[in-house]
Formats: C-alpha cells, sequence, structure tokens
C-alpha cells in the first residue's frame, strides 16, 4: 500500500499506521478479524491530509454494525483522551470518581512532604482515610506511563507519608497514594509497581477494576463522548467544571450562561440523556 498521510489533533503530519488502528479496536475489546475487517475498509478510503478524528469517526461507525458494545467502549476511550491537551480536566475526571466513593476531593493542592513540597493532582478524603493521587495523562493513545514515572511517583509518595495533613479538620497521616493514567504502563513499571505495592491504574491495568470498568461500571461518560458539542463549547465547559456527562444534565444553567444558545442546548442535553439512559 502506497503511504498515505495523516494530520493529527496536534497538526503534525505522520504516516498512517494500519497496526496502531488494529491495535486500538483490539484494545476496545473487538476481536482479530472484526479488528482486520474494518482495518482493510478504512485503508481502501484513506487519502493524504486525512485526520486522526476521520479515522476515529469512520472506525467507530463501522464497529457500531458489528459490535455495539465494542463501539461503546472505543468511544469512551477516546472521549478521556479528548479530556486534553492540558491534564486539568482528567484530574478533575479522576476527582468524580473519588467523589463517588464518598470522598471530598481538592485538585492541584500544595503538599508538603518530609523534605520538600509536592504538587499533587487530586487530595480525596473521608471521615477513615485521607488519599493523594498522581494523574498522568496522555492525550496519544500510543504513549505509555513507563518505569521512570511509576520511581517518580513512588518517591514523591514515600516523602509525603513522612508528614501529616489537615484535610477534614483531622491531622493526619496519608493512608493510600495511586498512580492514575489514561493510557497503559509499560511492562516494567506494572512490575515495579506490584514489587512495590504502588497503587496503580490504568486504561487496562489491573484486569479488574482498571480505568475502563470505573468508567462503565459508574456511568462515568466524560463530556467529551458527545457529538452535540463544538470543539469551543467543550472546551469553555470542560474549564468550568463540567466533566461528566451528568454534569450537562445537572447543570443546564451553566451551559447558558456560557452563552451556548437555548435550542443548541436542548439537542446537547437530549443527546446527554439518551447516554445516560
Amino acid at each position: 500500500m502506497r503511504e498515505v498521510m495523516i494530520r493529527k489533533a496536534t497538526g503534525e503530519r505522520q504516516p498512517f499506521n494500519v497496526a496502531k488502528l488494529i491495535e486500538s479496536l483490539s484494545d476496545a475489546g473487538a476481536d482479530a478479524e472484526t479488528a482486520q475487517e474494518i482495518a482493510r475498509h478504512i485503508e481502501r478510503e484513506l487519502r493524504d491530509g486525512m485526520t486522526t478524528h476521520e479515522i476515529y469517526g469512520h472506525a467507530f461507525r463501522l464497529l457500531r454494525k458489528h459490535a455495539r458494545p465494542v463501539a461503546a467502549t472505543y468511544s469512551i476511550r477516546r472521549a478521556v483522551q479528548e479530556l486534553g491537551p492540558d491534564g486539568f480536566p482528567f484530574e478533575r475526571f479522576i476527582a468524580e470518581i473519588w467523589k463517588s466513593r464518598g470522598y471530598e476531593t481538592l485538585t492541584d493542592q500544595i503538599v508538603r512532604g518530609g523534605c520538600v513540597e509536592h504538587e499533587m493532582d487530586v487530595v480525596a478524603w473521608n471521615a477513615d482515610k485521607l488519599v493523594m493521587i498522581e494523574a498522568k495523562f496522555h492525550n496519544e493513545p500510543g504513549t505509555r506511563s513507563d518505569l521512570k514515572t511509576a520511581l517518580y511517583v513512588k518517591a514523591r509518595f514515600d516523602d509525603l507519608r513522612e508528614s501529616t495533613f489537615a484535610y477534614g479538620n483531622v491531622e493526619r497521616s496519608l493512608d493510600e497514594g495511586w498512580l492514575v493514567t489514561n493510557t497503559k504502563f509499560t511492562e516494567p513499571a506494572i512490575r515495579y509497581g506490584e514489587c512495590q505495592k504502588l497503587n496503580m491504574i490504568g486504561w487496562n491495568y489491573p484486569k479488574k477494576g482498571n480505568l475502563q470498568h470505573l468508567i462503565e461500571e459508574a456511568g462515568f461518560h466524560p463530556l467529551t463522548v458527545l457529538s452535540t458539542l463544538s470543539k469551543a463549547e467543550r472546551f469553555a465547559l470542560l474549564h468550568n467544571g463540567l466533566v461528566l456527562v451528568k454534569h450537562v444534565v445537572e447543570r443546564k444553567g451553566d451551559l447558558e450562561r456560557l452563552g451556548i444558545p437555548r435550542d443548541k442546548i436542548a439537542r446537547i442535553v437530549e443527546e446527554a440523556e439518551e447516554i445516560l439512559s
């Protein structure tokens, strides 16, 4: 096949890689035959300058014909990756997961360990436990959190365990430290984390309780899954604290306050309610 140059969301051009497409379909749960068939279909329709978003949309439509549950997973994973390009909406997204577990949360906190201060993405607490979370966000699906990341995060939590904190108006020590990423971990990172008992959550790690499972079980669809939102509207909502589809339904007034026309709000809310149902 001739080399076709495609455009990433950043504007960068790169050769189309069919192996990456097949891997992303397989990761979402497509069987080998379905992944290969969709890849062949897309290869036939490729053209120079095609965007990664167009390719994703095409793959998603084909998946819906072949395997609807897989299409839903494929859509959610892409939606999580679109919480960028900066990681702040992802931090809020992770905070919402801990809130659903009965915790109070704060994001972007400066906390002092035994030796130095640390910027912690999420701090969560309840009557019994204090948790701190390092959220590593990648907006490219092929990027992985590696051993260096695991070593760095483990060292930070070791330092933080030398100190006490007053979250929840109680002076207490750190009970749990978590490393959470929206993509995968490398094998050395997993081996190190398991050896050092570092709590880690990735898109498909661990086998039970991974990020994909947490999202699907809690119904925590990222706001970026909504096709009725423009890029500008998505950006405005994310940076005003709306990160979940359910927020669109619960906080309709915020959409109007941000300048979205009422008729457009009705369409956005209708789509959100369909997803939630």
